[in-house]
């Protein structure tokens, strides 16, 4: 059993007059204790914080803005996966929420605590109402430093600690401004700023990896300058919906022959993906007190295919996990498949979702070239082909098997399986640092900067790299 004594004037001077146990946790407490070793400074004195607009936005395809979410905060860096493009106007109104470069951006409702840091690479961007913008005004802090201080542990804390609300919890305005932050000196967090810049540098890497392997296969197959065409009136036979079981247009559109014809006329022929890898059924048994990594649709990074499992108990698992995976198996959604949740798994020891179609590699195509290629735009737009969903779009296991699959040549297949393995390997290393920064903080206020800076440059080296 866990308890506090906590002296009523401290309850007291409290400005949300918390008197519940959680608040007084002795984690809690601990933290409290080793942050007022140093100046503590509330957010609001350095950093101009609001947040997106309340109510409606205009959704514009055409417009360079992103609209961020709480979702495009949850990987330190600021991304515009899955983001809205949002109407000129509505950027003009809201200008005071108009992110710019090195400002901080913090979910407060949903899953609050994400942060992230915006590059140049997100912009123009504005945010929702569930995101607070943190622009440092103050040269007392790099946004670096402060980065990393909301995603350790103390952060996190802080943030868990003030969360409120019945229905719906959250972090409110008010109290994001209220944050103490502790002043370390201006080398630690220099420190901190070259570490995270450099796990920065490595994000990016892994991204031109990625582009230079999805411009190798478009090449091969003759589709880099391919355009999505949808065409309003076609004429086709009865024989062909006869053929298929469809009548429905869009299962007809020429844009779709494209593609179909690009396979047919590679050089090194074609077969389908039921050819050449072997579709896999691994049920499992759950046990309730035990815990499983759970994969599903959402903790697959559309951008790449690396993928981050959830942690759940037995007990706690989903109806529709219910797949063992093994490492090396390709998983694709069969629900919005357009979205390209589409990756390799990297581990043993996970449990999928039955959203996934999962194959394992048969020899003749690798694994890399076969999900370079399905996450391509053309084949991405192809799977809408066979939609049979009504709510949103979802195909079958047979769909996926049936689709024609090149048969790309062996030198262009391992200069696609190199690019992939290395832009895994500087994604694992852009993780390690943000881990050994995050770490670095919390170890500087535990014990003393200058232990932890020794530390930081320790576990730097072991990754053999160089800030």
């Amino acid at each position: 059993m866990q308890y506090s004594v906590v002296n009523y004037k401290t309850v007291k001077e409290n400005s949300d007059f918390r008197i519940d146990a959680d608040y007084y946790h002795p984690v809690y407490l601990r933290e409290d204790y080793l942050v007022a070793k140093f100046k503590n400074i509330p957010l609001s004195e350095f950093a101009f914080i609001t947040d997106g607009q309340h109510g409606y936005h205009e959704v514009d395809e055409n417009s360079p803005i992103s609209h961020l979410t709480a979702k495009n905060a949850k990987n330190w860096f600021a991304d515009t996966e899955n983001a809205d493009r949002l109407a000129k106007w509505v950027d003009d109104k809201n200008k005071r929420s108009s992110l710019k470069e090195s400002d901080i951006i913090l979910s407060t409702r949903g899953t609050v605590g994400f942060c992230a840091m915006v590059f140049k690479d997100v912009l123009p961007a504005n945010i929702d109402q569930d995101i607070a913008r943190i622009a440092i005004r103050e040269k007392l802090f790099l946004p670096e430093f402060l980065l990393a201080y909301f995603n350790s542990q103390f952060g996190q804390d802080w943030i868990e600690r003030n969360i409120s609300g019945m229905v719906q919890q959250g972090l409110s305005l008010q109290k994001v401004r209220t944050a103490p932050i502790p002043l370390l000196s201006d080398s630690f967090q220099k420190i901190i700023q070259d570490t995270i810049l450099k796990a920065k540098k490595n994000i990016d890497q892994s991204k031109s990896l990625y582009s230079q392997a999805e411009h190798l296969l478009l090449s091969e197959l003759e589709l880099l300058n391919w355009k999505q065409k949808n065409e309003l009136a076609f004429v086709k036979n009865f024989s062909d919906t006869k053929d298929a079981d469809r009548f429905d247009a869009e299962y007809f559109q020429p844009k779709y022959e494209e593609i179909v014809e690009a396979v047919k006329k590679y050089r090194g022929g074609f077969n389908t993906i039921g050819e050449q890898f072997t579709l896999s059924k691994k049920s499992f048994k759950k046990i309730d007190d035990r815990e499983y990594r759970y994969i599903e649709i959402g903790c697959v990074n559309i951008s790449d295919g690396t993928m981050e499992a959830i942690i759940l108990q037995g007990s706690e698992l989903p109806a529709n996990a219910k797949i063992k995976l093994q490492k090396n198996d390709v998983i694709i959604s069969k629900v919005r498949p357009y979205r390209g949740a589409i990756g390799i798994v990297d581990n043993d020891d996970f449990v999928g979702s039955g959203a996934f179609t999962v194959l394992g590699e048969n020899g003749i195509i690798n694994r890399e070239t076969l999900m370079v290629f399905l996450r391509l735009k053309p084949l991405l737009d192809f799977s809408l082909k066979f939609n049979v969903g009504t709510s949103y779009p979802v195909i079958t296991d047979e769909d996926i098997l049936n689709f024609l699959l090149p048969k790309i040549i062996p030198k262009i297949q391992n200069q696609i399986k190199e690019k992939i393995a290395e832009m895994y390997e500087t994604k694992k290393l852009s993780k390690s640092l943000l881990e050994i920064a995050k770490r670095g903080v919390e170890m500087a206020i535990e014990k003393d900067e200058q232990e932890a800076g020794k530390w930081i440059d320790g576990e730097v080296a072991k990754l053999g790299i160089k800030i």
